[in-house]
């Protein structure tokens, strides 16, 4: 064998020993969802002409996209830095036809089967090729931008419910007042103030629940009502500084060494490292998570007789022979607390790995599997309260006849589509899914969209005059 051949043949092991050694991921695979947007992300990051890859292997990449052909991809073992090393080499060890791939077509098969079903051709590790397929942070991001998206959905839906239980508590919206908000102009909290006084009392949705009680002798909420804005708010904020954080962190080139083609040179600089998206993930859980913990003080006041304003303990009749919302109460308690181990910054930590080379490292992965299981247990913690809220509000109407706002009662019709009043016991579970369904699905939201816009309007117009 001639010796260039013999080189270009080394070089070619090397790339790929550096992916099968890499691959050291444990614990269950990442979904097939998850997966193809972890691919979506290190096929943009490669597009940027950073890597050092050859566009045959870019375009092999995308033709297994394009096919949904996905790699087996344990979720643990990512430190954040140097970039996501085992879960990226997993993901190229499927497209180099080793290991196990998915597709809709085979499921999960070899690599090898699951390709050539789709008549893919595996990828052949050219030079530096094996590096520049691992180095970066798109685990990090894909999990982290899925968090993202559920956060903001949740966020905003949160404040739709937590209007529709201080109307069933018969709160006041006199603490949302805008010229309240405008002495401290938050942003996250001046827009969370509007959604509340767009759903509740006003000129244009007139609610009989609120007219009740105008007069009573109670001078100001709870703080889990009447501080609303200001806790939902920062949450609001805190998702918008992680957008930006996760935007700029998708569209950069975060390999190493980095190939700097118009001055012919290659330089080894620290791009990889996830402390950006890792420190982003951490701020998101601790900011989404705090919309649970308040939702649970709220869920504790519609439940407990003593705050409830009249409504029956535990938002059941016959109290004694029915359980009513108690151990759903106890379950969003247990979400919350387990939010609150949860919420302990990942990036805080480090560990020194690679013979000291790599002494500080970002530990972003866990970062961001914990984010994604935080905002879900916060949609379910929610689920619950929205459900609580139309059990008070349906409880108030049967016993006043007493009617809410347009855009709560389209809600509470909303909910009655998939979840029956709570009449009598039955078992909870499914109920609790149903309501995550339309808040994943963001109905509630889509239910209010409309009054939610024309209310500002209306508040526009009132400012000219």
């Amino acid at each position: 064998m001639h010796l260039s051949s013999l080189i270009l043949l080394s070089l070619r092991l090397l790339q790929e020993n550096l992916i099968r050694s890499h691959c050291a991921g444990v614990g269950p695979p990442l979904s097939p969802e998850k997966t193809r947007r972890l691919l979506a992300l290190r096929i943009n990051i490669l597009s940027k002409g950073y890597s050092g890859v050859r566009l045959e292997t870019l375009e092999k990449m995308i033709k297994a996209f394009n096919a949904s052909c996905l790699s087996y991809v344990p979720e643990k073992g990512t430190v954040g830095a140097s970039g996501d090393l085992a879960p990226l080499s997993h993901l190229a060890l499927g497209l180099m036809g080793e290991g196990k791939m998915w597709s809709p077509q085979t499921g999960w098969d070899s690599a090898d089967t699951v390709l050539a079903a789709h008549s893919l051709e595996k990828i052949k590790l050219g030079p530096k090729e094996g590096l520049a397929l691992i180095n970066g942070t798109q685990f990090i991001t894909a999990l982290g931008a899925e968090a993202l998206v559920r956060a903001r959905r949740i966020a905003a839906q949160a404040d739709i419910v937590a209007a529709m239980t201080l109307e069933a508590l018969r709160g006041t919206n006199v603490a949302f007042d805008a010229d309240v908000h405008a002495a401290r102009p938050h942003t996250g909290q001046q827009l969370v103030a509007r959604r509340l006084r767009s759903v509740l009392q006003s000129d244009i949705h007139p609610s009989s629940i609120a007219r009740d009680h105008v007069n009573c002798d109670r001078v100001q909420d709870a703080y889990c009502l009447r501080c609303t804005p200001q806790v939902h708010g920062i949450a609001n904020d805190t998702i918008e500084f992680v957008e930006q954080i996760l935007r700029t962190e998708m569209n950069s080139a975060t390999d190493n060494p980095m190939v700097l083609s118009s001055r012919d040179i290659t330089v080894s600089a620290g791009n990889f490292h996830g402390e950006y998206p890792a420190k982003a993930m951490d701020y998101l859980a601790i900011g989404i998570h705090e919309i649970a913990n308040i939702s649970e003080r709220r869920l504790e006041r519609l439940c407990n007789g003593a705050y409830s304003e009249g409504l029956p303990p535990f938002l059941v009749n016959q109290g004694g022979l029915n359980s009513g919302f108690m151990i759903a109460h106890c379950t969003a308690a247990a979400l919350v607390s387990e939010n609150k181990v949860l919420t302990h910054p990942s990036s805080v930590d480090s560990q020194t790995t690679s013979a000291g080379t790599e002494d500080h490292v970002s530990m972003g992965g866990f970062a961001a599997r914990k984010a994604l299981t935080v905002v879900e247990h916060v949609e379910t913690v929610i689920a619950i309260e929205l459900l609580a809220a139309c059990q008070g509000l349906s409880l108030r109407f049967e016993k006043s006849g007493l009617t809410s706002t347009k855009p709560i009662q389209d809600v509470l019709a909303l909910v009655r589509t998939v979840v029956e009043p709570w009449d009598k016991d039955r078992v909870f579970t499914p109920d609790i899914e149903a309501a995550v369904d339309l808040l994943q699905r963001n109905k509630v939201w889509e239910a209010v969209e409309v009054y939610v816009a024309n209310y500002i309007k209306f508040e526009e117009e009132q400012k000219k005059q």
